[in-house]
């Protein structure tokens, strides 16, 4: 049974606990608020973007002119798994779900005999699959020093995957990313990038009939195609920063919740210790003073 002092000095450093859980959980939701903002005035565009591309893809589907990026290198034996996740922990099972769900799509790939290179970015990502896919790894981007997402470092990302497909290193590039819904709701998700795959909107449905496009769809592809891809890797970036935020804030408040919890049940089993100890020693003056 531990001690009076023991159960104080537990007591004492499980409150110090909850003040840094709850100070954690205060600057996730001021961080949430900012986040959650950008990641939402960013969806109308990249998802307008994407409808215009898409609706170009399909007028240049086919064709012998169609850029590289749209039409494929002709092979699926070689895969690249762009995994985005966060830089630090302390947020519940953000990484480990983003983490989940790149292994899965990993183990598929290899039973199926496809070969595959994974890039990384944030250190949680590299650390949860280094140990089963060390060998696969290519290149690690770190995003530490960086405090706020801009289109500047999506961009560095998309150039190195643009160069690697040019230099014929992969066939088809997949991003892994969560994408945000709600504080306490965010869900990791699974796109790819390389041969380009856009959903064409039904609105779009008839703008290659509409329009005539100078140049062609072909050349305008060549110049958007890899800024389409830069475009989706910022916005997953940016789903990712707003769904790191509710994650932590979430976690950080169910720890506070269990922090007080812990301290009420010591606080109980402390009272008890103490009280023992009180009647103990009233038992022990009182038998003294009837030996008298």
């Amino acid at each position: 049974m531990p001690s009076l002092k023991d159960l104080k000095n537990r007591i004492e450093s499980v409150k110090n606990t909850r003040k840094i859980t709850k100070a954690m959980q205060m600057v996730a939701a001021a961080k949430l608020r900012r986040a959650q903002d950008t990641a939402e005035a960013a969806r109308p565009y990249s998802e307008r973007f994407n409808s215009v591309l898409g609706a170009l893809a399909v007028s240049a589907a086919g064709s012998d002119t169609a850029p590289k990026l749209l039409s494929g290198t002709g092979g699926d034996q070689t895969h690249l798994l762009v995994v985005m996740t966060a830089e630090r922990g302390l947020c519940g099972g953000f990484n480990s779900n983003i983490a989940k769900l790149a292994r899965q799509h990993a183990n598929d790939l290899i039973r199926a005999g496809k070969t595959i290179k994974i890039l990384t970015v944030g250190k949680k990502g590299r650390d949860n699959l280094s140990r089963d896919f060390g060998a696969s790894f290519i290149d690690h981007f770190d995003l530490t020093e960086v405090k706020r997402i801009s289109y500047s470092d999506a961009q560095s990302i998309a150039q190195d995957i643009l160069m690697r497909f040019d230099a014929g290193e992969f066939d088809i590039a997949t991003i892994f990313f969560s994408k945000f819904e709600n504080v306490v709701s965010q869900v990791p998700t699974a796109h790819q990038v390389i041969p380009a795959s856009y959903e064409q909107s039904k609105d779009d449905s008839a703008v290659g009939s509409f329009y005539d496009y100078e140049p062609d769809e072909g050349a305008i592809l060549a110049n958007l195609l890899p800024r389409g891809v830069a475009t989706q890797i910022f916005s997953a970036l940016l789903e990712n920063g707003a769904s790191e935020q509710g994650a932590r804030m979430s976690a950080m408040d169910n720890a506070t919740r269990n922090a007080g919890e812990m301290i009420d049940k010591l606080t109980i089993e402390f009272n008890r210790s103490r009280q023992a100890v009180i009647t103990n020693e009233l038992i022990e003056i009182i038998s003294g003073a009837e030996a008298l």
